[in-house]
């Protein structure tokens, strides 16, 4: 749908008309039924791939740590796409057409599905718990819902919580990691937004007399070479030498994978404050601040460091939350607690907006706003200090909560 959206467009270039709204709609469709997809297909395949080293079990150490890995070998795949993405497929749209772009992203679909479907045959998939389908799960939430007394067994199992009764839900349980972990995303959502908008105005030349630019959004792929770099070097070095000092198969426990991470994005978000901070310094001395379409004497490479400790930090944080959501639920309801992860970012990014949109009013009111058009006179540095001050707090509540959690499986103690 997108492919065909990219070729409504009006015939002349330089046509003013606006498209109408039959082809806005038709292109906001198929943006939502892409979101949708991706949230449908991501926790369930992602779940699948970790079920073939997770039997029901559990005491193998050995399908442990393969499980643990595939995590990690899991997005050095992704990172592999999202590089490809940002540069070819930036390239190729910014140089060819939208509509090649889309097609290719299209024709990669295809291509994958096929190899999905050829090994089928070889998949492992566990049966429900205790047969329990479907149907039968709607009818036990819908008997929560209406505080009907004869959910029984199913209720337990969806709950976490002992015969007993005494155990707390399971959302309860990981409602504050979920919490605590919304600054980190919307911290990683600014890789696509202001970091973007921050690139775009410097030198983006990669010199070498190619004569190539490098597009605004292309600078992502930064990130991806970062997770593609650091992924082997965890798994195959950092993992087996921590195993020796803590006995976990997995080197460090998932909560405190994901408090380094975010220690990370904090760090990430000082440096790039002080980069704002001196690319601000650049238009000024250059005589740029009222030019806000001119090229900065100042180069892309200066944004490195930034994207470098977000991708560590999304190698630290981002993967561990899904191991731990992935954990932490009953067999029967994996890909449910990794789509409970993936919401985090989700939420993130409208956090990341609400703070956008906060700051921008309160500034606004004072004077130049921090998100001003001319982005020589905004203060995204501020805004990044701010992210840092929000992720200090964010670590030391994280902290309370995690030391007070107790693992489900015992292998994580």
């Amino acid at each position: 749908m997108l492919t065909v959206s990219s070729t409504l467009r009006v015939p002349e270039p330089h046509a003013a008309s606006s498209p109408s709204f039959a082809q806005l709609a038709f292109f906001y469709v198929a943006l939502y039924q892409l979101a949708a997809a991706r949230g449908f297909h991501r926790p369930c395949a992602e779940a699948l791939g970790a079920d073939q080293f997770a039997p029901s079990d559990g005491e193998d150490p050995s399908s442990r740590a393969s499980r643990s890995s595939y995590f990690n070998w899991f997005h050095f795949s992704i990172s592999c796409g999202y590089g490809i993405a940002t540069t070819g497929l930036s390239y190729v749209e910014d140089n060819v057409s939208w509509t090649a772009g889309f097609a290719a992203c299209w024709a990669t679909m295809v291509l994958y599905l096929a190899v999905f479907l050829l090994g089928t045959p070889t998949y492992r998939a566990e049966r429900p718990v205790d047969g329990i389908r479907l149907a039968e799960t709607v009818r036990t939430w819908a008997a929560r819902v209406f505080r009907r007394k004869d959910a029984g067994d199913t209720e337990r199992l969806l709950t976490g919580e002992p015969e007993d009764g005494k155990g707390k839900g399971l959302v309860v349980k990981l409602l504050p990691i979920w919490v605590t972990s919304l600054i980190f995303a919307a911290i990683v959502a600014q890789v696509s937004t202001l970091f973007t908008k921050q690139g775009s105005t410097l030198d983006r030349r990669l010199g070498m007399g190619t004569g190539l630019v490098v597009p605004p959004a292309a600078l992502q792929f930064f990130l991806s070479v970062t997770m593609i770099a650091t992924l082997p070097v965890y798994d195959r070095l950092f993992v087996p030498l921590v195993r020796r000092i803590t006995g976990h198969h997995a080197g460090l426990t998932t909560l405190r994978r994901i408090g380094a991470g975010m220690a990370t994005a904090g760090a990430a978000m000082v440096v790039a404050a002080l980069v704002e901070a001196r690319r601000l310094r650049v238009a000024r001395e250059a005589g740029l601040v009222d030019e806000p379409d001119a090229v900065l004497p100042m180069r892309l490479w200066w944004m490195l460091p930034q994207y470098v400790l977000i991708g560590v930090a999304v190698v630290l944080a981002e993967i561990g939350l899904q191991e731990f959501f992935y954990d932490q639920v009953p067999d029967a309801f994996r890909s449910v607690g990794l789509a409970l992860c993936m919401s985090i970012f989700g939420v993130g990014n409208y956090v990341s907006g609400m703070l956008v949109f906060a700051t921008d009013w309160a500034t606004r009111s004072k004077g130049e706003s921090w998100f001003s058009d001319n982005l020589n006179r905004a203060h995204l540095d501020y805004f990044y200090w701010l992210l840092a001050g929000l992720a200090v707090m964010e670590v030391a509540v994280y902290l309370h909560f995690a030391t007070r959690y107790v693992y489900s499986s015992k292998d994580e103690l």
